[in-house]
């Protein structure tokens, strides 16, 4: 069957239509340039041809599960929706230049990718399930990279509530990454179907191929379908993939759903445990909780309650304890030192010193020593702030200048494709390239090499920047060569 051509893009206020990223089965994916503020924003626009009122519903239901949900760092963000002049519903959402859809099956991505890559998922996958919401495709083409590289996952076009899920149509619903129990239309969705989802998407990041494929076979969806209903789960068939990777991930497509995580935190958590075990830094755990705050998860309590900015509650009050604690202290010692100082009056009366003047002389003395007790500390709050303030310039200073620098690029031209080169300045796992091409950023990468198509008589410019916790380093000296003419 042909592949059909997209619709014509329609005209939005305050946007310009830039070109086409995509076409699905019942809508159209257009690049906007919104005008303000100005950015290159996904429009994702319904198809004329099959706009009903079911459509509609089901349109209006992501657009609200989405508004919803996008407020999560792993999930795509979406800004504003509305119904353009000839009709149609569309939904305008964050620009992703790239995802893991034809990448996984490009090139091997690495270890420590694939499992951040699971756990931010995973992340957002149980934000959704707290708010009563099941994704029901999750699967590699449905996570985006964000201009920094950092996964997010989208299209919850055929979404349903936990509860109406038993019932519910699995409209759309992608076989290489569903559950037995999904193929097998006993549900339409829970959430042990989205485990195993969760499983087989992170199984095919690492094989380059969906779990129940097989390389030197027909992968008919009717030959895929049967093999995950009667066959056991092989191996990823990766040398760097520790046994106990391959065992959390045959457990989350176990064939009996009971068998499985019990949900897409426990399943984060047991992704979290094997970078623990391979010494790899460990990938915040993001969960929206019931007032919308992101809480990282660590396996380790000790280590979390310690080093990381989770749990603020639990830390507030300990700091309020604190605090009682220490003015109780302090009221004890002015009591004590008001009745030593009571004493040594009542003394000095007896003893023949006039009231009259002494009195004065210890006001004036406990005056003396308050003073110097709140210019002490004042003094001391002064001198923690200033220092306080030189560590955060310092540690600031520090994070800034360890995003590493590209130094070195080369330019090289056969016939009319311009290949640019650089060598790893030492990027960390999460870490990406950003290559600006004659002006134009392209989408985030990680490996060391980029080739670009050009035309006899060009001059093609290119930089390399390295992106780090979603900052941007120093951008390397400009590389530019010249297409000879023929």
């Amino acid at each position: 069957m042909s592949r059909r051509l997209p619709s014509t893009p329609p005209t939005l206020p305050g946007f310009s239509f830039v070109r086409v990223l995509g076409s699905g089965g019942f809508a159209d994916v257009f690049l906007y340039e919104q005008n303000m503020p100005r950015r290159l924003v996904a429009v994702k626009v319904l198809l004329a041809e099959v706009v009903n009122d079911d459509l509609r519903r089901m349109f209006q239901a992501e657009v609200n599960v989405m508004a919803q949900l996008s407020s999560h760092p792993s999930i795509l963000t979406v800004y504003q929706a509305g119904v353009a002049a000839d009709g149609r519903p569309y939904l305008v959402m964050e620009f992703c230049p790239s995802g893991l859809g034809q990448r996984y099956r490009a090139a091997p991505i690495p270890l420590s990718e694939v499992l951040s890559t699971g756990v931010r998922i995973a992340g957002a996958v149980e934000t959704a399930h707290r708010s009563s919401v099941l994704h029901r495709d999750i699967k590699p083409s449905n996570i985006l990279s964000t201009a920094y590289g950092h996964p997010v996952l989208s299209d919850f076009g055929i979404a349903a509530t936990l509860g109406g899920s038993e019932t519910a149509d699995a409209i759309g619903m992608s076989i290489p990454w569903s559950a037995p129990e999904v193929l097998h239309d006993d549900v339409a969705g829970t959430v042990h179907t989205e485990v195993w989802s969760l499983g087989a998407t992170v199984y095919s990041l690492l094989a380059g191929r969906s779990p129940f494929e097989e390389p030197d076979r027909e992968n008919t969806p009717k030959q895929v379908a049967a093999r995950i209903g009667r066959t056991g789960l092989r191996p990823t068939g990766r040398a760097d993939v520790p046994a106990s990777l391959e065992a959390v991930l045959a457990r989350a497509m176990s064939k009996r759903p009971q068998d499985r995580q019990g949900g897409a935190m426990e399943f984060g958590r047991d992704l979290q445990a094997v970078e623990l075990e391979l010494g790899l830094p460990q990938t915040p755990l993001e969960v929206g909780s019931d007032e919308w705050e992101a809480v990282a998860i660590d396996l380790d309590e000790r280590t979390s309650l310690a080093a990381s900015p989770v749990i603020q509650r639990r830390r507030t009050t300990r700091r309020r304890r604190s605090n009682d604690a220490m003015a109780a202290t302090t009221r004890r010692a002015d009591s004590r030192a008001a009745g030593a100082t009571t004493g040594a009056s009542r003394g000095s009366g007896a003893t023949g010193g006039t009231g009259a003047t002494g009195a004065p002389a210890n006001g004036d003395a406990r005056s003396a020593r308050r003073t110097r007790r709140l210019v002490w500390g004042l003094g001391a709050a002064s001198a923690i702030l200033v220092v306080g303030l030189t560590v955060g310039i310092v540690l600031l200073t520090t994070a800034t200048a360890a995003v590493p620098v590209v130094t070195d690029v080369r330019g090289t031209v056969d016939d009319e494709t311009v290949s640019f080169s650089w060598d790893d300045p030492g990027l960390r796992a999460d870490d990406a390239y950003i290559v600006v091409v004659d002006g134009e950023a392209q989408p985030a990468q990680h490996a060391t090499n980029l080739e670009h198509a050009a035309s006899a008589g060009d001059h093609v410019c290119a930089s390399v920047t390295v992106t780090r916790d979603g900052k941007s380093g120093k951008p390397s000296e400009q590389r530019c060569v010249d297409v000879d003419s023929r």
